[in-house]
């Protein structure tokens, strides 16, 4: 909207007339010159009298002025503009903040002038690459810029991310709209004496043309006059390389146009009331983008993918790219597959990410060195983790300190940027260049007797801690039976916290678990697989458990115990059909079983080394072969008495009547599993009521697919239904997801077909995550659905009872 006649001002009048003439109103023109309205308002009533060349550039071009008509504007703009420092100037600026401060020998500043200043911005980089979602937050600050509450922007992040890079850049864009200058000061916050905040504000006072006699003595009195100075003036600060909240603060203004860009290697999250600009490592394009500007399309053309592979090694981390880049540009006639192949050697590549002066160590060097003593050795020990993160537990066990000392330490490093929190959980991770350096670290300031200890230490505790929790699953654990946790009082509560707890430690409790066989601790590997056992079941989709039960085969042959290797030659032959799909070498593996069972008369290892075989023949296509042995094992089992046979002889009946109704024998099948159904309802001594349940949830299943498979669909219902509710309380998703597949399968038969694809639709989603051999048939049913649906929306099927 036009607001009338300019309010003063031969600039702004001119400005003003030229835009009506034109026929455009503020808005218009502010967004063809790429400058904002309340920029342009400011020049058309005189507050704003002598705008920058540029900005008068820009304004000349999108009225599509001629060259003379350019220069009257510029001519107009130049004598509003102020001259420099300590002459006498047309308009003084306001007072000081405090002028009960000033003495009566402060004379009030001059205006700087906003084209001659000794905090003048950086050079801009004509290569800068990608940022544009940050620069589009930061351009919405200063369209929406309210002088009562000056956006202060703080740009923050690991070393490495571009931090100064990004802010100069921006500084240099937004500079349009801030025609009373742009100031840059380094802030020195890495070095070991950051510059004081009192001198800051002295530099950024004389920039800013007040009289070096004017500038008063007194840290506050200094902000109070910079504040004052601000007031009026639509000037952009960049303060980089921060060191602290405590040294931004006074540098802040008050009540102005003014936006403040901080750069820091710290969060500075005591900062209050900013926004907050947390840069991100590149997207692969955005690294192949920057390698490009600085080389030349030609030579990333023709060698693409080694171009990604640079990338990649780079670790998407600007200032790694760049380093690289000018490597490159430097030695035109080197191949980028040259530089690529000195990356990948992980022992050499910060040696090779150096260029000129420009060097990744020295960049991570500097936040090294500004931690303290124990929060450094949290950052080098914790690259001595396994897996693709670390817990605050883990760190504080490999660096040798209190836990809660430990995660204070995490947590400055993370305000640091030389460790990323996990968005959801209590863990951390490094960036690959960043755990790099601080292995490198470890091996030159601890000694290998020390790195030893730290392994042991934690080792023995997670061992501990896995097979505690472990240990929850199993229905017959007592307390304290088989070793207690290490810390009772963080110990997960029950078995949901006890999954979470192996889920999200299970790369380093296997780690441990290798260490320790190698260490010759077999029988601390034995006690961690046995415990194990129970547990495996709820998650069938790791395939991890042919490491866990193939390194207690060794161990138990290490000790002499052939009942040990035996049963656990049983649980890697599950491990191998189950969880690998492997049945060559799982047939291989219960076979063993069998000859050492039968050697030692160990009938309930028979029994179970017969089942592993079967399933294996079964997955071999050798069905009638893999009934046979169902029927060996079942016999052998039934004339047992102990309650471990009972549950052994359910396991083998269920099997015998799924492969009975595979075979085509559906009748037999659901005869078998009414006899399973019946041992369950009869109980078992000392077998608790959860463990039964899950047996009978088991053959509920069976019952309901064989009824199924005798097109029985309505009577297949209910039994699968109950199934797919039980698996789902115990949270075996490994179990549930296939029922809940024979579930759908009904529904689509019984045509209830809205129902069906709701439950289809998540066992496929389900089958896929856990990448089970049964999803391609899930996605299979889905599309017999759509069929059968098109079908009868053409009313080929009329009749049908549709769920909606």
């Amino acid at each position: 909207m036009d607001t009338g006649t300019p309010a003063g001002g031969a600039f702004g009048a001119h400005l003003h007339a030229l835009r009506t003439g034109a026929g455009l109103s503020q808005a218009e023109l502010a967004q063809s010159a790429g400058v904002s309205v309340r920029g342009l308002s400011d020049m058309e009533r005189g507050r704003s009298r002598g705008p920058q060349r540029r900005t008068v550039q820009a304004l000349a071009a999108a009225l599509r002025l001629d060259a003379a008509a350019a220069r009257e504007l510029e001519r107009l703009a130049s004598l509003g503009r102020p001259r420099p420092a300590g002459a006498k100037t047309a308009r003084p600026p306001a007072g000081p903040a405090n002028p009960g401060n000033m003495t009566t020998s402060q004379t009030p500043p001059a205006r700087a002038s906003a084209a001659h200043h000794m905090l003048a911005l950086p050079r801009d980089l004509s290569d800068f690459t990608a940022r544009g979602p940050a620069l589009v937050r930061l351009r919405a600050l200063v369209e929406d810029l309210d002088a009562a509450r000056p956006p202060v922007a703080v740009v923050c992040g690991q070393p490495g991310l571009g931090k100064t890079s990004f802010a100069v850049h921006a500084a240099h864009t937004l500079a349009p709209h801030f025609p009373d200058g742009q100031f840059a000061l380094d802030l020195r916050g890495m070095d070991t004496e950051p510059v004081q905040p009192r001198d800051a504000l002295a530099r950024l006072l004389r920039a800013l043309g007040t009289p070096e006699d004017a500038v008063p003595a007194d840290t506050e009195d200094r902000s109070g006059l910079l504040r004052s100075v601000l007031r009026e003036r639509r000037v952009l600060l960049l303060l980089d390389n921060a060191a602290n909240e405590d040294q931004v603060r006074p540098l802040l203004p008050g009540h102005s146009p003014t936006l403040t860009l901080v750069t820091s290697r710290h969060a500075l999250t005591g900062l209050e009331a900013v926004h907050r600009t947390e840069l991100a490592l590149l997207r692969r394009e955005e690294a192949v983008e920057l390698l490009t500007r600085v080389i030349g399309p030609e030579r990333v053309l023709r060698e693409a993918q080694a171009a990604r592979d640079l990338a990649e090694l780079c670790g998407h981390l600007p200032l790694a790219v760049r380093i690289a880049a000018q490597r490159l540009a430097a030695r035109p006639g080197e191949h980028i597959a040259k530089l690529a192949g000195q990356l990948a050697a992980q022992e050499s590549r910060l040696d090779a990410l150096r260029t000129g002066s420009l060097q990744i160590r020295s960049a991570f060097t500097l936040s090294y060195r500004q931690l303290d003593e124990a929060t450094r050795t949290v950052f080098r020990r914790a690259a001595l983790a396994d897996g693709p993160d670390v817990s605050p537990e883990t760190a504080a066990l490999l660096a040798g300190l209190p836990p809660r000392r430990a995660a204070r330490c995490a947590q400055d490093l993370t305000d640091a940027g030389l460790l990323q929190p996990h968005p959801t959980s209590d863990r951390y991770r490094f960036h690959d260049l960043l755990h790099l350096f601080a292995t490198e670290q470890a091996a030159e300031e601890d000694t290998p007797a020390d790195i030893t200890a730290a392994r042991i230490r934690t080792d023995a505790w997670m061992l501990r801690r896995a097979t505690a929790a472990a240990q929850l699953f199993n229905p017959d654990h007592q307390p304290g039976a088989l070793g207690a946790d290490p810390d009772p009082a963080t110990a997960p509560a029950g078995q949901e916290q006890a999954h979470t707890w192996l889920e999200a430690e299970r790369a380093q409790w296997l780690a441990a678990l290798h260490r320790a066989q190698r260490a010759g601790r077999h029988q601390q590997v034995l006690d961690t697989a046995e415990a194990m056992h129970w547990f495996s079941d709820r998650v069938l989709h790791w395939e991890l458990w042919t490491e866990v039960f193939g390194r207690a085969v060794d161990a138990a042959r290490a000790l002499g115990s052939r009942r040990d290797e035996t049963v656990h030659l049983n649980y890697l032959a599950w491990a191998h059909t189950t969880c690998l799909h492997d049945h060559t070498t799982a047939l291989s593996t219960a076979q063993a079983a069998l000859a050492q069972a039968r050697e030692s008369d160990d009938r309930l290892q028979t029994g179970w080394a017969l089942n592993y075989a079967a399933r294996a023949l079964h997955g071999l296509g050798q069905t009638e072969q893999a009934i046979a042995h169902l029927h060996q094992a079942a016999d052998c089992l039934s004339h047992q008495s102990d309650t471990q046979s009972r549950l052994a002889e359910l396991s083998t009946l269920n099997l015998l009547g799924q492969h009975l109704r595979h075979a085509g024998r559906p009748d037999e099948a659901l005869a078998i599993h009414r006899r399973s159904e019946a041992l369950c309802r009869a109980g078992i001594p000392g077998k608790p009521h959860e463990l039964i349940s899950l047996y009978r949830a088991s053959v509920q299943r069976h019952i309901g697919n064989d009824l199924a498979a005798l097109h029985r669909w309505e009577e297949a219902e209910a039994p699968l239904r109950h199934a797919v509710t039980r698996f789902e309380t115990a949270r075996m998703p490994a179990w549930s997801e296939p029922v809940r597949l024979d579930l759908g399968i009904v529904l689509r038969h019984l045509h209830r077909t809205g129902e069906a694809h709701s439950i289809l639709t998540a066992a496929h989603e389900n089958l896929v995550r856990l990448n089970h051999p049964r999803q391609l048939e899930a996605a299979t049913q889905m599309l017999l659905l759509d069929e059968a649906d098109e079908v009868d929306g053409r009313g080929s099927t009329a009749g049908h009872t549709r769920s909606q």
